[in-house]
């Protein structure tokens, strides 16, 4: 499992549309037959301020290649560079522990 953290400042639109686009990618993500189950995907925001973090996990390297060549992916990944005014970080991240809930 390979995981990676997403972040940025919100800056270009509104927050409103923003959502609803994340809400469209998260669900092809499970409606796409090639990639559920294979793909984790959450958004979080900074409660007070702009700051958005995206935790993503990919099950292998096939999964990974799968979703970048999506359509609704690099559409979604323009929209996101264009919302953070081309300001995006992606970092991989290694999963230490969790709770089980």
């Amino acid at each position: 499992m390979k995981h990676f953290m997403i972040r940025y400042d919100f800056k270009n639109g509104t927050t409103e549309a923003w959502h609803q686009e994340i809400g469209r990618f998260v669900r092809a993500i499970d409606g796409d037959p090639g990639l559920k189950g294979r793909i984790g995907y959450r958004v979080l925001k900074a409660r007070d301020g702009g700051s958005y973090f995206h935790l993503a996990s990919v099950s292998d390297d096939a999964a990974q290649k799968t979703l970048q060549s999506r359509e609704f992916f690099r559409a979604y990944q323009e929209m996101t560079r264009k919302v953070a005014g081309g300001e995006v970080t992606v970092t991989p991240i290694e999963w230490i522990d969790a709770t089980v809930g």
